[in-house]
């Protein structure tokens, strides 16, 4: 196995055989079924094959795979094995979203939270580029971050599972420690307790980009989308974008 990148949070790497419990996939199936009726109104059908890039631990392939051919792209080999295991009909690719290039186009292309971790304006060029070199021309692209400046406000939230050999419980804690920029940060704190019953505590950051609506869209437009911000089943912005037919 390849090593991972070592600029990737514990999460991905030496701690990605607990993502099951931090994030587990039932938690994802009301977003996929929006996912799903947005990616079929949009575009030119037909929409039958899907990239998922930064794909993570495939928790939204788990309920698109009965819809979509999927393709799933992450440059974590630690995290795209927790994938495999949950999804093994579908296709793993390792590559990073900024550089991946596989030589297909697809009718759809997503990316989910990921996009977050594009911290500066050229890391999210990069990606929007990466997508539209994958799109077929009128399918369709749709991003998914947690944040957009214009809405962005510090939280806290909290949760985690157990299986039946080890437990997770986790602190959340996203804000911003200087407005100037186009980072946030997101930190976590873990409980972790391993089969023998012994618990841990661990520290995780995360730091994740945050741009305004305006950049989004012009990015967008840049790497050649007709985009537009849809909200989602939370609250949040997607954007939706058209490769011109």
């Amino acid at each position: 196995m390849a090593s991972a990148p070592d600029d990737l949070p514990a999460m991905y790497t030496d701690r990605a055989s607990w993502w099951p419990l931090l994030s587990p996939p039932e938690d994802y199936a009301e977003a996929a079924a929006f996912y799903h009726k947005l990616f079929k109104r949009t575009g030119s059908p037909p929409m039958r094959t899907l990239l998922e890039l930064g794909s993570g631990g495939g928790n939204n392939t788990s309920h698109l795979k009965s819809h979509f051919q999927m393709t799933l792209a992450d440059r974590s080999p630690g995290i795209l094995a927790v994938s495999r295991r949950l999804n093994p009909e579908c296709e793993h690719l390792e590559g990073g979203m900024r550089t991946v290039r596989l030589g297909r186009l697809f009718d759809a292309m997503f990316v989910h939270d990921a996009i977050c971790y594009m911290t500066s304006e050229a890391d999210l060029k990069a990606a929007l580029l990466t997508a539209f070199a994958h799109c077929r021309p009128g399918g369709a692209a749709f991003l998914a971050p947690d944040y957009v400046q214009d809405n962005f406000v510090s939280s806290t939230t909290h949760g985690g599972h157990d299986s039946r050999q080890r437990g997770l419980r986790y602190l959340e804690w996203s804000h911003d420690p200087d407005v100037t920029d186009t980072l946030y940060s997101v930190n976590f704190a873990y409980l972790l307790r391993e089969q023998n019953g012994a618990v841990r505590v661990e520290h995780d950051r995360h730091p994740e980009g945050l741009f305004p609506r305006a950049t989004w869209l012009r990015l967008l437009r840049e790497a050649g989308f007709e985009p537009k911000a849809v909200g989602d089943l939370f609250g949040r912005e997607v954007f939706v974008a058209v490769k011109p037919a």
